[in-house]
């Protein structure tokens, strides 16, 4: 089983090889494959992190994390179409208590979830929040909107460090951006709550006059 599995890891190491020579529309297909079902090795982050250092241009840069974002949102449409179709059936290779806490997430904060889910790094569940978004339905336009704020923001990120310290990003974005990652998450909740809060106020304003 050992020995299969490495196969299968070398062999989809190879695939991600391949198409890195296409450049952005490599990082397209790379991105697509590993948001929608095939997980490859280094996903498109280390892709990013590569073309992001060789090119060592902004607009360049600025291409490929277009690039990067557009082919993760197609993908994580069709898994959440895919998911939809499926039902709970779906969810079924995560823990009960994965799925537990992810609902609770989404119930709560609904597609923010995904947005704050969408920028944190591996080994964060992403999948498991765009399988929750397919099963109970959240609107789609809104889901793929979350997706690619939150995808542009990390992939940016990734390129501007890359162009501008070569491939010592990655080393960086290893030590430093699950802080990063997390302090923005952080933000974006507490940003949401204010919302919450402000609306609540003026609702109990209008109420009272």
């Amino acid at each position: 089983m050992k020995w299969l599995l490495r196969k299968i890891t070398n062999g989809l190491g190879h695939v991600r090889d391949y198409l890195v020579a296409f450049g952005p529309a490599g990082l397209f297909a790379i991105a697509l494959l590993d948001s929608a079902l095939v997980p490859l090795p280094g996903g498109p982050d280390a892709v990013m992190i590569i073309l992001s250092a060789q090119a060592g241009s902004y607009a360049l840069m600025a291409f490929y994390a277009l690039a990067a974002t557009a082919g993760s949102v197609i993908g994580c449409v069709i898994l959440y179409y895919i998911s939809r179709r499926a039902g709970r059936r779906a969810l079924e290779k995560f823990s009960a208590e994965k799925q537990a806490r992810v609902k609770g997430w989404v119930d709560r904060y609904d597609v923010l979830s995904v947005l704050v889910a969408s920028v944190l790094p591996p080994p964060f569940p992403f999948k498991l929040f765009v399988v929750t978004a397919g099963v109970f339905r959240l609107s789609v336009a809104r889901f793929a909107a979350a997706v690619a704020a939150g995808r542009a923001f990390r992939f940016l990120l990734e390129g501007f460090l890359a162009v501008r310290y070569g491939e010592e990003a990655k080393d960086l974005l290893a030590k430093n951006y699950p802080a990063v990652g997390l302090g923005v998450a952080a933000l974006l909740v507490a940003a949401f709550v204010l919302r919450g809060l402000l609306k609540k106020r003026e609702k109990q304003l209008r109420i009272k006059n």
